[in-house]
């Protein structure tokens, strides 16, 4: 609930709380505790990889040793020092990659097979509770950021804030806040009668007209939006809207874009038809995620301005197999039975394109921590193994800005890392199989367990 009058009761001041009674609180911050009870900024791990997928080439490297300081990677080679003291961790059957990302995900939301009606039953702060075992889920899974494409109530927010203060394990997380768009589409929680819940409005991410979108924007980005996501179009699990159509105007999306990069954000569109695709891809959006009907102009657009899609194989496949089997809501399955063979055709036609692609599933439509399965479909549109796996850790640092950051195995960056046994570069269905995960410097998965910071 918003503090009325004009000040609110509560103000951040240097690094503390200080309540409307003076009373000062000091921030909650946490350090992860690596077994040996020291903090991860204080461990020097050092991992014997039999085998390195860098992500920096499409090969592997034998026999490295990377040396882990500070929640960084310090150095990376065969010929690596190990200091006196170092942890030591024996991966020498294994191959280590990158941490993956997923640049889709709605973290603090389960499957609901497109009916919405939970939403009225749902207390303030349970999506929080949910977004922290599904967190977990996903972190136990090999990834170990994502890229969260909405939350009500600011969840992903709140999601985030604990996981970064050490509260509970989960993946990094770029967060969306509030998903934005028109009144009456994707976006917004339209398809019940006009007197069941309040009007939509900026405070909700719903705009109507170029001035408003900018509003919008600015809004998300108050209240800590890392990202800017829009819906372009309607989707295939919102009620009483016609898939295709543009939701979003030329004017709107190049106002939405212009703000959110001014405030250095960048922004996400969920897009199914073609019109709303063009209309987001010539404003400038990163992304076009979901990308269901794609013509060969759109795809040489995109190829050339660098535009990622992000295909969410796995949710299409999903909605299709809940549509078959009559689990889905009956205006979902319509929608899902006309736009996945068409979104089947698109993302091969992109592949060959050599659009950029980044992974991303959109769990949430589907369970959390099976988000592996997209490595499996994205070879099946043509992709090779080494290129899905490029999809989930260069690219999408890529698409997220944080390259210089992460996304490779290399000095300076974080020590986000997996293992699996194998070969993934033969068989990338191994990537379902994660038996070692680390995250910041971390080990939060090791001999196919948890450990206790993974609980």
């Amino acid at each position: 609930m918003r503090p009325r009058g004009g000040r609110a009761a509560a103000l951040l001041l240097s690094g503390g709380l200080v309540l409307s009674g003076g009373l000062a609180l000091a921030p909650v911050t946490a350090e992860a505790q690596t077994p040996s009870g020291q903090s991860a900024a204080d461990e020097v791990v050092a991992i014997r990889a039999g085998a390195l997928f860098d992500g920096t080439s499409e090969t592997l490297r034998e026999n490295i040793t990377i040396l882990v300081r500070g929640g960084q990677i310090e150095a990376v080679g065969a010929d690596v020092t190990v200091p006196a003291g170092a942890r030591q961790v024996d991966l020498s059957g294994w191959t280590v990659l990158p941490g993956f990302f997923d640049m889709h995900t709605h973290i603090t939301s389960d499957p609901a097979d497109g009916y919405r009606e939970s939403q009225f039953r749902m207390f303030p702060g349970e999506a929080t509770l949910v977004g922290a075992k599904n967190a977990r889920l996903t972190l136990q899974a090999g990834f170990t950021t994502v890229r969260n494409a909405g939350a009500a109530e600011f969840a992903d927010q709140a999601l985030k804030r604990g996981i970064e203060a050490g509260l509970i394990p989960g993946p990094r997380i770029f967060t969306a806040g509030k998903g934005i768009g028109i009144t009456g589409g994707h976006c917004d929680g339209g398809g019940f009668r006009p007197d069941f819940r309040p009007e939509t409005g900026i405070e909700d991410g719903i705009f109507n007209g170029a001035d408003e979108a900018r509003a919008a924007v600015r809004y998300q980005v108050k209240y800590g939006a890392d990202l800017i996501k829009t819906c372009a179009t309607a989707g295939v699990l919102s009620a009483g809207t016609e898939i295709g159509p543009a939701q979003v105007t030329p004017e709107e999306f190049e106002a939405m874009v212009e703000t959110a990069t001014m405030l250095n954000r960048r922004v996400m569109a969920h897009a199914h038809g073609i019109e709303g695709i063009r209309n987001a891809v010539r404003a400038g959006v990163a992304s076009i995620d979901h990308g269901a009907v794609l013509d060969d102009e759109i795809l040489a657009e995109m190829r050339a301005r660098g535009t990622y899609l992000v295909p969410t194989i796995m949710a299409f496949e999903y909605v299709w197999q809940a549509a078959e089997s009559g689990t889905l809501a009956p205006w979902s399955a319509i929608k899902a039975r006309e736009i996945v063979p068409q979104a089947r055709a698109s993302h091969r036609r992109a592949v060959a394109a050599g659009v950029p692609i980044a992974f991303g599933t959109d769990a949430g439509v589907f369970p959390h921590g099976t988000n592996a399965d997209e490595f499996r479909l994205l070879v099946e549109l043509g992709m090779t193994p080494p290129q899905a796996i490029l999809a989930a850790t260069r690219n999408a640092a890529d698409l997220m800005g944080v390259l210089d950051q992460g996304g490779t195995v290399e000095a300076g960056k974080w020590a986000d890392l997996v293992a699996v046994q194998g070969n993934p570069l033969e068989d990338v269905e191994l990537l379902k199989e994660v038996g070692f995960v680390m995250k910041n410097g971390v080990i939060y998965r090791e001999g196919g367990a948890p450990t206790a910071a993974g609980w």
